[in-house]
């Protein structure tokens, strides 16, 4: 059953900046169908509920994906595609940081999801995209991923550590980079978005991160819904975040 609604892939949809975005999608269009994401059945009903509880103009359905399971890829986009037929922008936002030592199973753990996961989940959506007659890719990155803040002694993420979580960020901003000039000859777009310091349950004490200045994670979904809108397409291929900034590679 095909859809001429405008249809999303929101990954990692149950929680904090995924939700949000989810919520801030549906709302913003009766012509928007946003397709949540989610690892675990039960949390993500409990989301979806949530969400439909608070009457978006748009509608929501979920998915199970888990972007680290080449098998649970396989079988969210054969979903997808025979429920849909396509997906118009495709927002990776699933993540995960590690804390403690840095070991080679801590490596490959953060990036199965952060980088690897992104990539095939794109590399498999990506002939639902090209079906679109506007695809956007919009890799949910952090700033602390930029190389060139990290070598600026001025910067605030100079001497910020978090090493593992650092090199996915970076990676995925590459990718981001190589997926941009490929796609943009299927009329294509993409970013690399930073959410800025949010309240999320990605890791760290809430209350902790609340006090150091964090803000909502409703304002990271609106700068998603900014660039679904295009006011953000003159930055195509850019690394940007909230507010209307940037920041370089």
């Amino acid at each position: 059953m095909s859809t001429g609604k405008q249809t999303f892939l929101v990954t990692g949809a149950n929680r904090r900046i995924g939700f949000d975005t989810s919520y801030a999608l549906a709302s913003a269009s009766p012509n928007n169908h946003v397709i949540m994401g989610v690892r675990n059945q039960a949390k993500g009903e409990e989301a979806l509920k949530e969400i439909q509880g608070r009457n978006p103009q748009g509608s929501l359905s979920l998915v199970i994906l888990d972007v680290s399971k080449d098998e649970s890829i396989e079988a969210a986009v054969a979903t997808i595609k025979s429920t849909f037929g396509r997906t118009d922008v495709l927002v990776n936002n699933a993540g995960i940081d590690i804390l403690g030592p840095i070991t080679r199973e801590t490596l490959r753990t953060a990036f199965d999801t952060n980088v690897f996961g992104v990539m095939l989940l794109t590399d498999a959506v990506m002939p639902l995209l090209k079906a679109s007659s506007s695809p956007k890719i919009i890799n949910v990155s952090s700033a602390i991923g930029s190389i060139t803040l990290k070598l600026d002694p001025t910067s605030l993420y100079h001497k910020l550590p978090a090493a593992i979580y650092r090199l996915t960020k970076a990676a995925l901003n590459m990718l981001t980079a190589c997926q941009h000039v490929t796609f943009k000859e299927f009329r294509g777009t993409a970013w690399a978005y930073c959410p800025g310091y949010v309240v999320t349950n990605l890791s760290g004490d809430i209350e902790e991160r609340k006090k150091q200045g964090a803000e909502c994670s409703e304002t990271s979904a609106q700068g998603i819904l900014d660039i679904v809108e295009g006011k953000h397409d003159q930055e195509t291929g850019k690394f940007i975040t909230k507010y209307g900034k940037q920041f370089p590679w």
